[in-house]
């Protein structure tokens, strides 16, 4: 086989599923938020909320 015949086979064969590691990976590496800084968030959307009624 020559060369693009590889780059082709890469491409459709490897790619999802390099990306889909990817996908996992940032997925588990995602920071959860403490109980504190969720009310501090909550907060600060209700009171965005209130200014715009």
């Amino acid at each position: 086989m020559e060369f693009s015949n590889y780059l082709w086979l890469f491409t459709v064969g490897l790619g999802p599923f390099i990306l889909a590691a990817f996908f996992i990976w940032a997925l588990l590496r995602r920071r959860r938020l403490s109980a504190s800084e969720k009310a501090r968030s909550h907060r600060g959307t209700e009171e965005v909320y209130r200014e715009q009624s």
